[in-house]
């Protein structure tokens, strides 16, 4: 779901197939040679005969009894709105963040429509596997979505994928124990009642350095800025958290114990996304609250903790064989019937901007704190290729931390470490 492996962008062909129907000669296009004829080929009339096998690939959930088939169900659909393509789907299971891995293995053998989380795009694009959505589809993207997810899929200013739902994380917390005050400061809530958070995870550490100004390679996309977590804005981060680790009411989230705890009553706030809503809604019931990120007192002043933020979309085979009803897919499974849709099923959390306005969605706790939460406390993650050293090092500091190696006396000098090592190209 996180780990962004190196991105050799020099020399990456991007492809554009928005309605190129039955064209196989794209894969030696230049970008703007396939965009003009992305464009030109949109006009194409559906109800041109097109007969042809289509692999789709989805999470097992997707696909399961469980969730209504989900997958399969708006398969069909497309199809019956489209009377004249002779479609035989084929589905495979590949999770969102394994897409990449499997992919790579044999690219030619890779599924025409395929999920993926955005961070996927860092394999896929070196390996020439994923196609450039442009023409029609490119518009509907970027008229329908926010900017935040729409820059989650474009990289040196060509769009990947259709998206279907945002990807970040945010606050759990029980309504009883909680007030909407005492939940604006996490500082608040620990006087109150357990708050856990996976501080050993290096998705969810940087939240509490992002909000004292430390960078991420500038606005995220400056690979040459690097990771800047040095001096004071870094160490006093991590001396806040030498005591936040020695408050009796903070729990490290680590394999599992935090949605453990919701489930025992011993934790009343845990930070996690969409995926664990339906086991904290069972264990608080009508006490459940989500919320976005809250601000820590550091030093006498509130800084706001940010996540990371991407989104999740349908990618398209830069090799498929029928790359107008791939993307057409596509964009079928990214739409606002096929979002509501998934919502239903597995509270997939929509991010098409015109669904939103639904009040069926306006009122709904956990899309507002997810849309909430992308919006104004979360930081697009980098795809620069240096974030690959990001991880490792990150891990590692946190469970330092966790253990007691790092303390108020060595809080700098350890701080100045880890940011060096994240700087360091040898450390993966």
């Amino acid at each position: 779901m996180r780990k962004v492996s190196a991105l050799l962008m020099a020399g990456v062909l991007a492809f554009s197939l928005v309605g190129c129907g039955g064209n196989s000669d794209s894969d030696n296009k230049t970008t703007s040679d396939t965009s003009k004829k992305a464009t030109s080929s949109e006009t194409k009339k559906e109800d041109e005969h097109i007969k042809c096998d289509l692999t789709v690939w989805s999470p097992a959930e997707d696909q399961s009894p469980d969730y209504g088939e989900w997958l399969q169900t708006q398969c069909k659909a497309f199809a019956a709105e489209h009377p004249n393509w002779e479609i035989n789907f084929k589905y495979g299971v590949t999770p969102e963040g394994d897409a990449a891995k499997v992919i790579t293995q044999d690219v030619d053998a890779a599924a025409d429509v395929f999920m993926m989380s955005n961070d996927q795009l860092t394999n896929l694009l070196p390996a020439k596997a994923v196609a450039r959505i442009g023409g029609e589809t490119e518009k509907y993207v970027k008229e329908t979505n926010t900017q935040a997810i729409v820059d989650s899929l474009t990289v040196d200013g060509a769009l990947y994928g259709v998206p279907f739902t945002s990807n970040t994380w945010f606050m759990y917390y029980d309504k009883s124990v909680f007030s909407d005050d005492d939940i604006k400061n996490l500082d608040t809530m620990l006087k109150k009642g357990k708050v856990s958070f996976p501080i050993t995870n290096s998705w969810y550490l940087s939240s509490f350095y992002l909000g004292n100004g430390c960078t991420l390679f500038g606005d995220g996309t400056d690979a040459d800025a690097g990771i800047d977590y040095s001096g004071k804005k870094g160490s006093d981060v991590t001396d806040y958290i030498v005591d936040l680790l020695a408050n009796k009411n903070f729990v490290v989230d680590v394999d599992g114990s935090g949605i453990a705890g919701i489930r025992d009553g011993s934790v009343k706030a845990m930070f996690s996304g969409s995926w664990d809503y339906a086991a904290v809604k069972k264990a608080l019931g009508d006490n459940i609250g989500v919320a976005q990120l809250p601000k820590y007192t550091l030093n006498g002043e509130e800084k706001q903790m940010y996540s990371f933020a991407g989104s999740k979309a349908l990618g398209v085979s830069a090799n498929t064989k029928n790359p107008e009803v791939a993307v057409a897919l596509a964009k079928y499974l990214g739409s606002p019937e096929a979002q509501k849709s998934h919502y239903e099923a597995r509270n997939i959390v929509p991010c098409n901007t015109e669904l939103l306005k639904d009040s069926v969605f306006e009122k709904d706790i956990l899309v507002k704190a997810q849309n909430d939460t992308i919006n104004n406390t979360s930081f697009i993650q980098p795809f620069v290729a240096p974030m690959a050293n990001y991880w490792t090092p990150t891990d590692n500091f946190g469970k330092s931390l966790r253990n007691g190696e790092v303390t108020h006396k060595n809080a700098a000098e350890s701080t100045e470490a880890w940011n060096k090592n994240m700087n360091t190209s040898a450390v993966n």
